[in-house]
């Protein structure tokens, strides 16, 4: 029996895979949120509807006034509606995963001064690749959303505390959202705690900046440029 011949391995020309790229299991996602947070009343919700970018508001996602996971003020009877324990975030983060993954989602419409939950709506950004989703506890998912590879940058509004108390007041009192006692009662308590709020959402990884430095960045953002949340662009 005649042997067989080795099989032979001819490269005929180099191969440059300098141009491959890695093909990831994951499809891409077409938006990102840029998350932007800050103590109540330090203008939030103006600076989102000044970008021209579509807006979630998280402050939609609180629990309602009988859940009984409620949190209290300490020494009060009151619920402690800046704890973010009154706040659901798990909630708040799948309607901003499916906001980025497929441009649309359903959220609750949130009356404050009710402390309910009144109904549905839809959030529709159609191919918009960014969107800002604002509250005062948007700090609280920056990890996650950052995990969840959706995050284009987080942003922490600081006015200073005396300007956050006149205005948080006059709107809160305009809008009807609680009795001017609980309202006096919880904005010196917010005036008194104003830079340890700013303290803790920095930490948590949002970038404290005034009304035109959050501005520029929301641009930067717009034209891809994501900045890595907590950093100077």
């Amino acid at each position: 029996m005649r042997a067989s011949k080795p099989t032979r391995w001819v490269v005929r020309h180099p191969i440059d895979a300098s141009h491959w790229c890695p093909v990831s299991s994951q499809p891409p996602i077409p938006a990102r949120v840029v998350l932007l947070c800050g103590p109540s009343g330090s203008g939030k919700s103006l600076l989102a509807a000044r970008s021209g970018l579509p807006v979630l508001r998280l402050d939609d996602f609180y629990k309602e006034g009988d859940d009984p996971t409620l949190p209290l003020v300490t020494g009060s009877s009151d619920i402690d509606w800046d704890h973010p324990d009154s706040w659901d975030a798990d909630t708040a983060v799948a309607a901003i995963t499916e906001l980025c993954r497929t441009g649309r989602t359903n959220v609750p419409v949130y009356d404050i001064g009710l402390s309910a939950r009144t109904g549905e709506d839809t959030v529709d950004i159609g191919r918009t690749p960014l969107f800002i989703a604002e509250g005062v506890f948007a700090a609280e998912i920056v990890t996650r959303c950052r995990e969840l590879g959706v995050l284009a940058d987080a942003l922490c509004l600081s006015r200073g505390p005396v300007k956050t108390f006149r205005r948080r007041f006059l709107r809160d009192v305009r809008e009807g959202r609680k009795s001017v006692p609980f309202l006096l009662r919880r904005g010196w308590r917010l005036m008194r705690a104003e830079r340890s709020i700013v303290a803790r959402q920095t930490a948590l990884g949002a970038y404290a900046c005034d009304r035109d430095e959050a501005m520029g960045r929301l641009a930067a953002a717009a034209a891809g440029r994501c900045a890595r949340p907590g950093a100077a662009v």
